[in-house]
This record gives C-alpha cells, sequence and structure tokens, in this order.
C-alpha cells in the first residue's frame, strides 16, 4: 500500500493519532510497515500499549478502508492525507497535524493562510455584527476567513465573508455526513457552493463531542496566520483555540467589549496577556503586513453587478470602514451633484449606508 493510504487506515483505527502515527512511522520508517509489523515490534513504540497494539494487528477485521472511501466519493468528498500534495502546508507546521482531511467543496490550489474567527455560541448583538462586519472585511480584502460552523460567532464571520463574495472554510468537529449544529446545513451548502470548503479529519459516522470540538479547533488555528477572538466569556471552547494559536505561534487578537459583559472578559483577558487589540480590519492587516507581502492578502473583490459607469466609481472609492462624502468625490474625480445622486442610487440599490455626517459605508 502506499503511504498515503497508510494514513487514511491508520485514521479508521480508534486511539492512533498524530502524535503516536508520527512515532510508528519514525520507528518503522514508513507507516505501511507499521500496519505489517508484529506485535512484538508494536510495543517497542512508545505510546502503544497491548490494547492499541491488538488493534493495529487486527486492523484488517475492524476497519474497512474501501467501504469508508466508497462512501465519501457518494457524499462527493475528497480526501486528502498528509502524503499528498494538496495537503495544508500550513498545517504541516503545527506539533499534531491531522493524518487525514475529508473535505467538501474545492480544495485550494495554494491553501493561502487566512485569519480564524471565534467566539461565543451565546453571543450579543454587538458580537454578532461584529464577527460578520471584521469577516466581510477580512474576505474582501482577500483573505479566507476560518471558522468553527458553530452558532453565534463561527455563523456570523461565515455570512459575512459570503456577503463579501470571498473565501472562507469551515472544520467540523463531526464527520462530513453529519451536521453539526443542524439549522446551519443551508449555511454549509452556501460556503461550497461559494468556492468554500469543509474540513473534518473525523471518519465519516463521527458525531461531535466534548473530545472532538479541541480536536477541530487546532485546525482551525493551524490553517491561519492568526486567531480572531470575538465576544469568549473566560470559559469559552474560543480561549482553547487562542492558547491552541499561539502554541502553533499563530499572532492572537481580540475584540474587547463593555466591561460589565461577562463575554467579553475572556477577550480582556487575552489583551492583558499580550494579544493585538482589534479596534478594526486595519488592526489585522496591518499584522498580516509584517507576515506575508501585502498583495498576498488583499486581492480586489469583484463589484456587484449591473452598476453603471459612475456607479462603479462610487462604489470603488467607499473603503471598507465608513468613508466622509468629501473623499468619495475626490477619489471619483466626479461633481459633487453626480456623487450626492449616486449614491442615493446606490442606497436604493442597498449597496451603501449614509452615517450621520455625511459619512458612507458599504453594506454587507
Amino acid at each position: 500500500m502506499t503511504e498515503s493510504e497508510a494514513y487514511f487506515i491508520l485514521n479508521l483505527v480508534n486511539g492512533i493519532g498524530p502524535v503516536k502515527a508520527k512515532k510508528l512511522r519514525e520507528r518503522f520508517g514508513s507507516l505501511d510497515i507499521a500496519l505489517t509489523a508484529r506485535g512484538a515490534d508494536l510495543r517497542s513504540v512508545e505510546g502503544v500499549g497491548p490494547e492499541l497494539v491488538a488493534k493495529l494487528v487486527s486492523w484488517k477485521e475492524t476497519t474497512d478502508p474501501d467501504k469508508e472511501r466508497k462512501w465519501a466519493e457518494e457524499l462527493g468528498l475528497s480526501i486528502v492525507t498528509m502524503a499528498d500534495e494538496t495537503y495544508p502546508p500550513a498545517l504541516r507546521e503545527i506539533y499534531d497535524p491531522p493524518m487525514v482531511l475529508y473535505i467538501k467543496g474545492k480544495i485550494p490550489e495554494t491553501w493561502p493562510r487566512g485569519v480564524a474567527v471565534v467566539g461565543s455560541r451565546e453571543t450579543s448583538h454587538y458580537g454578532l455584527e461584529t464577527a460578520k462586519k471584521l469577516g466581510y472585511q477580512l474576505a474582501y480584502a482577500g483573505v479566507p476567513v476560518i471558522s468553527g460552523l458553530a452558532r453565534g460567532i463561527d455563523t456570523s464571520a461565515h455570512l459575512g465573508a459570503l456577503a463579501a463574495k470571498g473565501t472562507t472554510w469551515a472544520a467540523l468537529g463531526c464527520g462530513l455526513d453529519q451536521m453539526y449544529p443542524p439549522e446551519n446545513d443551508t449555511l454549509a451548502a452556501k460556503i461550497v457552493e461559494s468556492g468554500g470548503c469543509l474540513i473534518s479529519e473525523l471518519p465519516l459516522g463521527t458525531s461531535p463531542d466534548k473530545r472532538t470540538f479541541p480536536m477541530r479547533n487546532r485546525i482551525v488555528s493551524g490553517l491561519s496566520f492568526g486567531v480572531l477572538v470575538i465576544e469568549a466569556g473566560r470559559q469559552s471552547g474560543a480561549l482553547i483555540t487562542a492558547r491552541q494559536a499561539l502554541d502553533q505561534g499563530r499572532q492572537v487578537f481580540a475584540v474587547p467589549g463593555r466591561i460589565d459583559n461577562p463575554l467579553a472578559q475572556g477577550c480582556h483577558q487575552l489583551i492583558k496577556d499580550g494579544a493585538k487589540l482589534v479596534e478594526g480590519v486595519e488592526d489585522i492587516l496591518t499584522e498580516l503586513e509584517f507576515l506575508i507581502p501585502r498583495e498576498s492578502v488583499s486581492t480586489p473583490r469583484p463589484l456587484p453587478a449591473n452598476l453603471t459607469g459612475d456607479e462603479e466609481k462610487v462604489y470603488a472609492a467607499i473603503e471598507l470602514d465608513e468613508t466622509p462624502i468629501d473623499t468619495i468625490t475626490q477619489r471619483t474625480g466626479l461633481g459633487s451633484g453626480t456623487v450626492s445622486s449616486t449614491l442615493l442610487r446606490l442606497e436604493m440599490k442597498k449597496l451603501v449606508k449614509q452615517l450621520p455626517g455625511k459619512v458612507f459605508v458599504r453594506i454587507s
């Protein structure tokens, strides 16, 4: 068998994770040899006790890789292992990279690193709107938005990225034949339709539980340059993702909240511990400029369809954040009357919104 097939089989053996697979590979030189090794030789591998030895020796009787592959094919899934060139380079860097990724949707050619957006499942209107806005702005700037498809902040971040017609990926804490939470089934379909993808390392049929979510979180952070935390209490799972990000050498960002909001306490603690305080998308993009060339994270997003020439100019002149009308007039070179009438048409098309002080923003 190939090394890729060996990874796939080991991923089906309960109890053999990435760390033990690495030790097996180091001991035998390749995983296919490990799968044919005798029990006495397997027992010499650190961390592989009698129970795991029994599972490895009898894997042909307890697993059915052909059935699993056929099931995945029926569901329209791709399977990528650590032995494949299409495996995300960023995940190879972490301590415990997933042996196998089940992927629904488009596999990126280069897996550009993105920003993970995480936070509380039970959140405020402020948190939801902030996640949607920052998800929109990051995706519009060409940065993939990565999250876990959970309720609350995750959902809003994905929705923001979709509204910007950008890239978003969702890592799930269950098999891709299932959906959790079930109400996000439509959102998951939209992510795939938009050119993004759903990702899981878990074999088909695996239900979500307390063990699978922390596993999922390390994939969310591992695929990113940094993790942005929006509204997280002190016991939030988002803080686990932030800690994993630090362990993986990723940047941690946090959005502050009201001092009397329990959901902000986790973010405030992260900021005290050195996370970068985020007041706007520029705080994130500026940090990324030190890590990657600016052009790698900023690719122009397509303009809305069916705009006139003046509408295109005015829409393009409005930044991701608030833009004064004088700035729009200066950038477009159009007369003030033309700019005003054009802005009104864009408002009627629900593409821009006027704020107090003759300031305009794009509507996500």
